[in-house]
């Protein structure tokens, strides 16, 4: 049987888990959102962590607490920051809008442990919350942990993505095939057009997170209950904003207003939308690699994905690809989660957003599965695909839209009578043109190289 302890806090006495590091203000959370089963993610734990270990420094810098108590608290916090007592924050996603739960389930782990490597009695509130409330101290984790999550996994992901999109780009240069619009047959392009195409899409993303980093990185720490920084050392914000970027290794800054960054999640919420952004580029990404390698008989079949896992539990050799299909669905929750985002970001009553827990749930879910899906489809999509020559080669010879060269001399009437009649019997274009005008074969050939055709000619 689990034996209890009895917390007390301003509402008066709860039964608490004997183990438990927290106290009863989590307990009365865990006992009121019995909603999901979702926690906060680890990287908003760690954020949240390395928060209160910025401002107990600040805090015993401005003379405001005691050597001691402020050491126990800061070991405390380096401790729950690399990791250690995850299973002593189990308050759901879905509480209270503040998410003062979450604070005070971390104020109080905090003083718990504090407490027993000091021998003091530190208080939640009193010591470790000290000059900060949950109104300011959520929006502060939320832009902190995405702004590491950014740079340790979403940033560098797709540098790798970008870069294997050029490499690929340039082994398969020499190759020429049909261009598609409307799914349809179109002009031709270089296979490294269609995959510079990709590239760019990833590099524009990369650039929009990287002018959105600086307001990103400012903070509304300082601002407390409602923005007017009540019960804060005037100096706190600036001595905080120095410290947590040393402990983080990212540069941030104080919010230049505070009454923005407590009532609206702003930022939030254009953040998400750059993700969504994302999600888009790697969904368009995956579903032309996938249309790509269809087949592999009666399909386009211009590439051949890797073979990854069997495609089929009824028909034997049957090859999918997976992990385009993986990152399309990635890129559809993504999607949702901004859907979420917004509405959340918009319950700003007055002096505060009330949706925080579930935008930072949504914002660090979102950054992780697109991290995780852009590494996928570098390594085991886009650099290990090969190209089936010989398909494209024989598609293109065919594309009756070769014919479009042609329009500046005999014009576009007769340009569209040979395409039709080319398409008809099955014959390539240049016999067609050849039988149906004055031209010369050498000529056609000349006119029709689809390798000329992939750039603009004078």
């Amino acid at each position: 049987m689990t034996r209890f302890r009895t917390e007390t806090d301003s509402m008066g006495s709860i039964e608490v888990p004997q183990q438990a590091l927290y106290g009863a203000q989590t307990q009365r959370a865990v006992d009121n959102f019995p909603i999901s089963g979702l926690q906060m993610p680890s990287q908003f734990i760690t954020a949240l962590a390395q928060i209160k270990l910025a401002a107990a420094i600040s805090n015993r810098r401005l003379g405001l607490l005691d050597d001691s108590i402020a050491a126990a608290i800061i070991d405390a916090c380096k401790n729950i920051a690399a990791g250690q007592y995850r299973e002593h924050f189990p308050v759901d996603v879905f509480q209270t809008g503040s998410g003062t739960s979450s604070n005070m389930n971390m104020n109080e782990v905090i003083a718990t442990l504090a407490s027993a490597s000091s021998g003091h009695t530190i208080n939640p509130n009193d010591h470790v919350n000290m000059g900060q409330s949950s109104n300011d101290v959520i929006p502060t984790t939320i832009h902190v942990s995405a702004a590491i999550a950014l740079h340790q996994q979403l940033l560098p992901a797709l540098n790798h993505l970008h870069q294997c999109l050029i490499e690929k780009s340039t082994s398969v240069d020499d190759c020429i095939k049909t261009g598609r619009t409307h799914l349809m047959d179109a002009m031709p392009v270089r296979f490294s057009q269609e995959l510079d195409a990709w590239a760019g899409q990833i590099l524009q993303c990369i650039n929009r997170f990287e002018k959105l980093m600086p307001e990103l990185h400012a903070l509304a720490q300082g601002g407390t209950a409602v923005g007017s920084g009540i019960n804060a050392h005037p100096e706190f914000s600036v001595l905080f904003v120095k410290e947590l970027s040393q402990i983080c290794g990212l540069e941030f800054s104080v919010s230049d207003n505070f009454f923005v960054s407590i009532s609206s999640q702003d930022t939030a919420m254009a953040l998400s939308g750059q993700l969504k952004v994302l999600a888009v580029s790697l969904m368009k990404i995956s579903n032309d690699l996938r249309w790509m390698n269809s087949g592999p008989l009666a399909g386009l079949g211009e590439i051949e994905l890797k073979a990854l896992q069997p495609g089929s539990s009824i028909m034997p050799g049957k090859v999918n690809p997976v992990i385009p299909e993986a990152v399309a669905m990635v890129s559809a929750q993504v999607i949702g989660n901004d859907a979420t985002i917004t509405i959340a970001a918009q319950s700003g009553n007055f002096e505060l957003n009330v949706m925080m827990p579930i935008i930072a749930f949504n914002l660090l879910q979102s950054i992780e599965l697109l991290s995780n899906g852009s590494t996928l489809l570098a390594d085991k999509a886009i650099c290990s695909f090969t190209v089936k020559k010989e398909n494209i080669g024989r598609m293109l010879a065919r594309n009756p839209m070769l014919v479009t060269s042609l329009n500046p001399i005999i014009g576009y009437q007769k340009a569209a009578e040979i395409a039709k009649k080319a398409y008809a019997s099955g014959r390539d274009i240049i016999d067609v043109a050849e039988q149906e005008t004055n031209l010369s074969r050498q000529e056609l050939q000349r006119l029709l190289d689809p390798t000329k055709l992939t750039t603009r000619q004078p």
